[in-house]
């Protein structure tokens, strides 16, 4: 009994070390296959071998938005459209552009609502119109924002604040007597509406139209004239520059016509001008006006109208 007791200990310390034994022998191989293991997930030659890999990122808790750093807090996301690029430092810094490209390519959709008399000041007009285009069928509307958006690019790069009239962001218009006042709004330091004209195919060449004096219900271009007479020179002289393009010669004189008619002009009470870049009947100004290269050509020449009459000292702008 006692002799059976006394064995039990003695069992119990051999098991032991025969477990020990064991585990020792065993311990070594068992690392040594999970070397292995981890060699042939890490060569990528398995397929299940590879998915361990993907385990930590299941379980890893997200960091709070408000912990990310600011540049990846600020990210846009990939399926947004890119967001207008802020204006850097250049001559333009502080400076403010209104771009008015005319028309809108939705107009043709909403002929009730383009059609609506609005208050000009000295009359009524129509809110919109649909615009001209090519005998291709290149409409006015797409020509004037595509080069308004070279426009801005320009501008922005040198420093300025551009604002749109439209970006091709509404279903139509916005009717003139608005256009004007988005500019005046803005404070813009210089506006400009740009078009294509739709005269008989016989004429061609550029005109820059400028406010003329009136006084009448809403509107009051007296205090413009003079600094939008200043500006449409300057942006004539550039764009002629840069493109070669003739003077028109089917209206205006020397490249530069004065109207009174025009809502955008008569209720604006920012420095402003129109710019009809060619006849977009005749063939000649078609082809070009089609062509993108030339477009940019069109839009430098904009955009060194508009930084030369806003680099001009303010007094020299005022005396003009």
């Amino acid at each position: 009994m006692t002799g059976t007791t006394d064995e039990r200990p003695d069992n119990r310390r051999s098991t032991r070390f025969r477990l020990t034994v064991i585990l020792c022998a065993a311990l070594p191989m068992s690392f040594a296959g999970w070397l292995g293991w981890q060699a042939l997930a890490g060569d990528g030659s398995s397929s299940a071998a590879a998915a361990p890999a993907a385990v930590p990122a299941q379980v890893v808790t997200p960091t709070a938005p408000s912990s990310r750093p600011a540049t990846l807090a600020a990210a846009p996301s990939p399926s947004l459209p890119a967001a207008t690029p802020t204006p850097t430092a250049g001559p333009l810094n502080g400076r403010t552009v209104l771009i008015d490209p005319g028309h809108n390519p939705g107009n043709v959709d909403h002929s009730a609502e383009i059609n609506s008399q609005v208050d000009v000041g000295n009359g009524h007009k129509e809110c919109d119109t649909t615009g001209t285009s090519t005998d291709a069928g290149y409409s006015e509307a797409d020509y004037t924002l595509d080069v308004s958006r070279r426009v801005r690019v320009i501008l922005q790069a040198r420093g300025a604040k551009v604002v749109f009239t439209q970006d091709g962001d509404r279903p139509w218009g916005p009717c003139v007597d608005e256009r004007a006042k988005i500019g005046n709004d803005a404070h813009a330091d210089a506006a400009i509406s740009v078009h294509g004209d739709g005269a008989p195919a016989s004429g061609s060449g550029f005109h820059v139209i400028m406010p003329a004096q009136v006084n009448a219900g809403k509107a009051d271009t007296s205090a413009i004239v003079a600094p939008s007479h200043r500006l449409g020179v300057l942006v004539r002289d550039q764009f002629q520059a840069a493109t070669g393009e003739p003077y028109s010669n089917y209206l205006g004189e020397q490249g530069l016509d004065t109207r009174s008619d025009l809502g955008g002009l008569n209720l604006s009470v920012v420095p402003k001008v129109f710019i009809e870049c060619g006849n977009m009947r005749n063939p000649g100004d078609a082809g070009r006006m089609t062509d993108p290269q030339w477009r940019q050509k069109a839009a430098q020449g904009i955009a060194d109208g508009l930084t030369a009459f806003l680099t001009t000292p303010a007094a020299a702008r005022s005396a003009g």
